[in-house]
């Protein structure tokens, strides 16, 4: 392995979807470009693909790597790419973290073995493994909800120590534990906020970025609101524009989330295809409450 490399990431981090062909047979590469492209120049400060918003569960193990390769490609260095690696054998994440190295991501964002809680051990050895397979830096992936793997705000600054495990993008929507990692461990690992409606709180609270599904549907609000609230220290204009981002991300919460993502971009007129199944798009009624909030912050297409 070559000698460990950095990366700055921060700010406004794009959790973003991989585009489908309209039967979602294949990805759609044209759409992904121009994706791409919207993102940078809305001055989004990093993206993330084949994450949970990424469909990384629906790719086979050749698009996976397709996927991860056409976004470096796309974003061409403007910004920080951050792949995400999820899989159940070590030798699969390490092959996949290789991959996207390779392919020339600038960090992993990687998943604990999902299924079934790992034993703390065995869950360390495994971020080891990973790790210590690659010259670029980790963003560990704390989703206990998906993963079953629960760990307090003590364990996962020890993740920290692991060499090349930099990063954290807590989505366990414990805002106390986000807390006392912001405060007490920021030493030993820098936390990104992941869960949607405690963005506000998380970049009040000292987080340097917000790895966020959201921000992919309205990119310019959501830069305006890091600018205002992170740069400015601003929290009086900040609450007025968390008004609309906060409606939007309470929606994603209550549906499918990345039927929601998707959902969203198509009434934003920016579709990245259908999602595949078994995730079934928005019911009417759910469509409905949608086109009511993108309204309201005034990103409908016109």
């Amino acid at each position: 392995m070559s000698t460990r490399r950095t990366a700055d990431l921060r700010g406004i981090i794009v959790a973003v979807p991989t585009p489908f062909t309209p039967d979602a047979s294949a990805v759609d590469h044209e759409s992904l470009t121009a994706h791409a492209d919207r993102l940078v120049a809305a001055g989004v400060h990093g993206i993330v693909c084949t994450g949970t918003t990424g469909e990384f569960t629906t790719l086979s193990p050749t698009e996976y790597r397709e996927v991860i390769t056409a976004w470096v490609e796309a974003i061409h260095g403007r910004i920080p790419v951050v792949a995400g690696v999820g899989a159940l054998a070590t030798a699969d994440a390490v092959s996949l973290a290789q991959h996207a190295e390779s392919a020339g991501a600038d960090a992993i964002m990687l998943l604990p073995p999902f299924y079934g809680a790992q034993p703390w051990e065995q869950l360390v050895a495994f971020i080891t493994d990973v790790c210590s397979s690659i010259a670029i830096p980790a963003v560990y992936y704390n989703v206990p909800g998906a993963t079953g793997t629960r760990l307090s705000a003590e364990q996962i600054a020890q993740l920290g120590d692991i060499e090349g495990l930099d990063y954290l993008k807590d989505t366990s929507g414990d805002a106390v534990a986000l807390g006392e990692l912001l405060v007490k461990h920021a030493d030993r690992i820098t936390a990104f906020n992941g869960w949607d409606t405690l963005t506000f709180f998380g970049i009040a609270s000292g987080a340097k970025a917000s790895v966020w599904g959201m921000a992919g549907i309205v990119p310019e609000l959501s830069v305006e609101f890091w600018n205002t609230l992170a740069e400015k220290g601003d929290l009086v204009t900040a609450r007025e524009q968390w008004t609309h981002l906060w409606a939007l991300s309470d929606f994603l919460e209550s549906v499918d989330y990345v039927a929601g993502i998707k959902g969203a971009l198509d009434l934003v007129g920016h579709s990245a295809g259908p999602t595949r199944l078994p995730i079934q798009p928005l019911l009417p009624a759910d469509r409905e409450r949608l086109t009511a909030i993108l309204a309201a912050a005034g990103a409908l297409a016109g």
